[in-house]
């Protein structure tokens, strides 16, 4: 009998996957199923021929949103696909940060400015108290067109934003400094239940990696840990098979959401024996194909 076989979706600059999504091969492999990377806009794809799908490194989305949430909806009727597209449609657009505000969850401080609107960035940030500030498209990945301003950047800040806005919503936010002091954690959640935390790295001052590694594998603080545990319970209660929770200090010292990610988040599955087996273990499962 021919393998089960799952789609590990990707996009065209990424055909062979990401190499932290590599090892879902050999996971998947081990269980009797053949993974394999296919761009989620192929049109030779055929999609019914795959038992389930995963959302891996399509990271091109954003810019053919309309189109990425067209194909999710086809598939998803079709074929299980992870995660499923109502959580995608919800996830894409940063504003889910100010709606899990509103309920409780502890965000980092969001401003929201509309496509097609003018902000005066120092005016926004003197309002606030706000010194330093983050600018992001409201609908973006990979850090695409995020900025990190500074007051004598202020008039760059407001170019990037004005720019930006005439076609797409931007959030701002401050900038928390320990960001650079205590750094991002990402805690990931496979199958429901809380897998590993990575410690990220920083952005430079324009926006870039500084040099270093994405970030290292560290063990989450207990305040850390509660607060991930409560922002996916507030979001999604019936959990999904992966999540990301990114967490910052705020200046008090507790712990802040910066963002959740549901659609497709790298999952850091590379420095953690095991992670990967538990991921293809647990699709199997809940798509119905576990032997």
């Amino acid at each position: 009998m021919n393998p089960v076989r799952i789609a590990l979706v990707t996009s065209a600059a990424l055909p062979a996957l990401d190499p932290d999504d590599r090892p879902l091969i050999p996971a998947f492999a081990a269980l009797g199923a053949r993974a394999e990377p296919v761009r989620w806009d192929d049109p030779a794809a055929v999609w019914t021929d795959f038992a389930a799908v995963l959302l891996r490194s399509p990271w091109d989305y954003f810019h053919r949103l309309d189109e990425f949430l067209a194909w999710c909806e086809r598939t998803a009727a079709a074929v299980p696909l992870f995660n499923p597209p109502a959580l995608a449609r919800w996830n894409l657009d940063k504003r889910y940060l100010l709606a899990l505000a509103r309920q409780g969850a502890p965000v980092v401080p969001t401003a929201l400015c509309e496509a097609g609107t003018r902000t005066d960035l120092a005016a926004l940030a003197a309002e606030r108290g706000w010194r330093e500030v983050i600018l992001k498209p409201a609908v973006s990945a990979d850090s695409w067109e995020t900025l990190h301003v500074t007051p004598e950047r202020y008039a760059e800040g407001q170019a990037h934003l004005d720019r930006l806005l005439a076609s797409r919503a931007m959030l701002v936010q401050p900038f928390l400094p320990a960001v650079e002091s205590h750094g991002e954690r990402c805690l990931v959640f496979l199958d429901g239940e809380y897998a590993h935390t990575i410690r990220k790295n920083p952005l430079t001052r324009g926006g870039r990696w500084a040099g270093l590694p994405e970030g290292i594998p560290v063990t989450p603080e207990p305040a850390e840990r509660r607060a991930a545990e409560a922002i996916l319970d507030l979001a999604v209660p019936e959990r999904p098979l992966y999540a990301r929770v990114d967490l910052v200090r705020g200046a008090d010292g507790a712990p802040l959401l910066l963002e959740l990610e549901l659609i497709e988040p790298t999952l850091f599955l590379a420095p953690h024996p095991g992670a990967a087996d538990r991921l293809a273990a647990a699709l199997l499962r809940r798509a119905g194909l576990a032997g």
